[in-house]
């Protein structure tokens, strides 16, 4: 079916229209998407979106191979759908409007409801509005625990994200055209957990699971840990199998938007020590964006006590046999405003992949960049053809990079590939999931102004 036909349907248009579609209540507890303010400065911020009134949206936490149900009311008076980014999961619950189902408008409730195939950490936000909503705070931690504990004493969820504010704590525009046409738009405010270098307490000497996500709509952090011992547990949600130096000050771990890092933590041995989330920004000094400070009397915890991960079911290409298809990521050759029906446009276009731009989330007779046989192994080459970096993010499937022109990759299974200026990546990946799968930039602007599309799977 056709997005148009989709959006003109029978069973879309009564969605619309809060006739039908779409759940009504019952069942577990509603995510209320609303407006909220919080504190972001010393003043509060109105105009903020999330699933409470005051607080960052929540972690959303599940198991392993077990049903979550998740109704998302939404209560704004525009639209929107909600994305679990980096799951696995069915086609119809992956949250893009009008690619896998209508956008909810006021007062509409959709029931999200999947079995994640995979442990980890992902993360949730819309996927209609999104610049706008994103940017305004609707951005959240999920964390999908193993069947078996591997062993921590704690664990620590850390939500990095910036905020575009003037000074009394109103927020400015959330892009600009001359940020969109380059690398984003940046915030001013650098948050973790939508506060300013928060000090979180953990046990002297105890193992902690420190889960790292950039929810930023633009920003790319440089990152390593300043303090106590610990070691790469896990990137993007997936254990990692091999040895992974970790970060430094002069060697940072560059984490895109929708890439996350999972360390394991050894704490130091006495009251009041640190390890501390350091992150590099253009243009400032080194900065802590997240302090763990180590509290009692030392549990004397050792990295080496932890069981490693389990491997998640990831099916191996077989690259004796992988078809390739390419891709080229970069500016547009044309303009034009782009047709996004219910779930707004910049107003303009940038950016494109293989040459041609994105022409709207409700735009007709649209098809995939690729089409690919379920079941078969793929090679996709990823070419940049800007100076700017990209954060390419491929929904509902897992891959991983087998090769750069410019840099050794370890092959780490991902579902978000960052981009060089002038890097050409193959990655590879089994088509072991049907449907339609949005596959963009995760820079929203560039999203939003041309770098996207889908690739099916049949």
């Amino acid at each position: 079916m056709k997005r148009r036909e989709f959006l003109l349907g029978s069973g879309a248009a009564a969605g619309a229209l809060g006739l039908g579609g779409f759940a009504r209540a019952a069942g577990p507890q509603e995510l209320v998407i609303q407006p909220a303010s919080f504190a972001l400065r010393e003043r509060v911020t109105e105009g903020m979106i999330s699933l409470s009134p005051d607080a960052p949206p929540p972690v959303l936490y599940g198991k392993q191979g077990e049903v979550m149900r998740l109704p998302v009311r939404n209560t704004l008076p525009y639209y929107t759908a909600m994305h679990w980014h980096g799951l696995r999961i069915t086609n119809k619950m992956d949250g893009v409007p009008y690619l896998t189902q209508m956008p909810m408008g006021e007062g509409e409730v959709f029931g999200y409801e999947f079995t994640p195939p995979d442990a980890g950490t992902y993360w949730y936000h819309p996927h209609c509005m999104t610049m706008e909503q994103m940017a305004h705070g609707l951005t959240g931690v999920m964390v999908i625990a193993e069947p078996e504990d591997p062993g921590f004493d704690s664990e620590q969820v850390i939500n990095l994200r910036g905020f575009r504010l003037d000074e009394g704590g109103a927020f400015l525009p959330a892009f600009t055209p001359r940020g969109a046409a380059r690398a984003g738009t940046f915030g001013n405010v650098h948050t973790a957990n939508w506060l300013q270098a928060p000090v979180y307490d953990h046990l002297a000497g105890g193992l902690v699971r420190l889960r790292v996500v950039n929810t930023d709509t633009t920003r790319i952090y440089k990152l390593h840990l300043d303090g106590g011992a610990a070691q790469i547990i896990a990137w993007d949600g997936h254990p990692v199998e091999i040895d992974v130096a970790m970060p430094s000050a002069e060697n940072p771990l560059l984490v895109g938007p929708g890439q996350r890092v999972d360390f394991a933590v050894k704490m130091p041995e006495y009251e009041g020590q640190t390890v501390n989330l350091m992150a590099k920004l253009p243009g400032q000094p080194m900065q802590a964006m997240a302090e763990l400070r180590a509290v009692g009397a030392s549990v004397a915890r050792d990295l080496r006590e932890l069981s490693p991960l389990p491997t998640n079911p990831i099916t191996k290409p077989d690259l004796d046999n992988a078809e390739l298809h390419e891709f080229v990521f970069g500016w547009t050759p044309e303009g034009g405003e782009p047709n996004n029906g219910f779930c707004g446009s910049l107003g303009y276009n940038f950016w494109s992949i293989n040459r041609t731009p994105w022409p709207g989330d409700a735009a007709q007779d649209v098809g995939p960049l690729a089409t690919l046989e379920l079941g078969k192994s793929y090679v996709l080459r990823l070419r940049n053809e800007s100076p700017n970096l990209h954060p390419i993010h491929l929904h509902g499937l897992a891959f991983k990079p087998i090769r750069s022109n410019l840099r050794t990759l370890p092959p780490l299974v991902t579902d978000t590939m960052l981009l060089l200026k002038d890097e050409v990546v193959e990655i590879a990946l089994v088509a072991d999931n049907p449907g339609d799968w949005a596959f963009h930039c995760h820079v929203i602007e560039h999203q939003k102004t041309g770098l996207t599309g889908f690739i099916r799977v049949v």
